[in-house]
């Protein structure tokens, strides 16, 4: 059962290459070996065993992008309603294996690093009460919301911040280190980093030079990283025994399985840094300003924009 169990978590994983040449690792991203999935199989086991809800954590869902070139508005639309629902069906289909099912604590971290990335605490707060109503709409008994108030208590952001950072985050200063050293980390910073100067040229670009933007995003990535890193090790703390899923791509070897929420041609892109497109047969995620170029027009639902539909089937039919 286990084995059935984490060879469906990595059936949608995300996954970047080792390196640009064969490696183990890299046989590894279409077939995972036994060493991919031994930590995964022994943390399933436990709740197999005892007739448990088998529980993942997914550090995810923080916040809309402030870059308005990339996505619609502060609040969840249709690409948070669609991730939400792989999450649930996720879960769905474990318990087709495990009679007990599976539940997913969303670690909503927007709280966590907000004030970095340039959102409010109160943008923040909307953001994960409108999730909260998403899931409680939609009658999606599996997902639960967890954040940093939930963890430290209390809702003065900045002083919850300020443990965070005092009591789990790692050293900048370390960090730079292993961005040098370590392909892993590497990797996730140079996605973090993207994100960041594609924000900061979308709020910023007609007033900073783009060199500028480029050297004080990479400062705010580091940052960034470490927040997340924080941020991970409280949940490891107060989760032990869950499996970890990431929404960034991960080694094949990680300890935590990187999951995608919707179909997009971008590894790194999450339904709170893009948009839903609608070609009238499968719903993918792209950048506000990607469909945009094709003349995509703008669904409202609930008086809100929801997503883009794709004119270009329609013109060639």
């Amino acid at each position: 059962m286990s084995e059935k169990i984490v060879q469906l978590l990595y059936r949608s994983q995300r996954n970047w290459l080792a390196s640009a040449g064969k490696t183990d690792a890299e046989e590894c991203v279409s077939a995972p070996c036994p060493a991919c999935l031994e930590e995964h199989r022994a943390k399933l086991h436990y709740f197999i065993h005892r007739a448990q809800p088998i529980h993942l954590v997914l550090p995810a869902f923080p916040a809309k992008s402030p870059n308005r070139t990339k996505v619609l508005g502060d609040l969840p639309d249709l690409g948070e309603y669609v991730g939400l629902s792989a999450l649930q069906s996720l879960c769905d289909y474990i318990g087709h294996f495990h009679r007990s099912g599976a539940r997913i604590t969303i670690c909503s971290d927007g709280h966590v690093f907000g004030d970095v990335v340039g959102v409010a605490d109160d943008v923040v707060t909307g953001y994960r009460a409108s999730l909260a109503r998403m899931i409680a709409g939609a009658r999606w008994p599996s997902l639960e919301l967890y954040g940093l108030d939930d963890a430290f208590g209390g809702t003065d952001y900045p002083r919850l911040r300020g443990v965070l950072e005092l009591e789990y985050a790692p050293p900048v200063a370390e960090l730079k280190k292993s961005v040098r050293t370590d392909i892993g980390t590497r990797t996730l910073f140079n996605g973090i980093h993207r994100f960041m100067f594609e924000d900061a040229v979308g709020v910023k670009g007609d007033t900073v030079s783009r060199t500028a933007l480029r050297n004080e995003s990479k400062e705010l990535a580091y940052r960034t990283i470490s927040r997340s890193n924080a941020w991970s090790r409280v949940v490891a703390e107060r989760f032990p025994r869950a499996i970890r899923l990431s929404i960034h791509p991960q080694s094949p070897h990680s300890g935590k399985i990187g999951v995608r929420l919707l179909r997009t041609e971008d590894a790194w892109l999450t339904p709170w840094h893009g948009v839903v497109l609608d070609d009238g047969t499968k719903l993918s995620l792209v950048k506000k300003w990607d469909a945009e170029k094709i003349h995509a027009s703008v669904v409202w639902r609930n008086g809100r924009p929801s997503h883009f539909v794709d004119p270009r089937p329609a013109l060639t039919s």
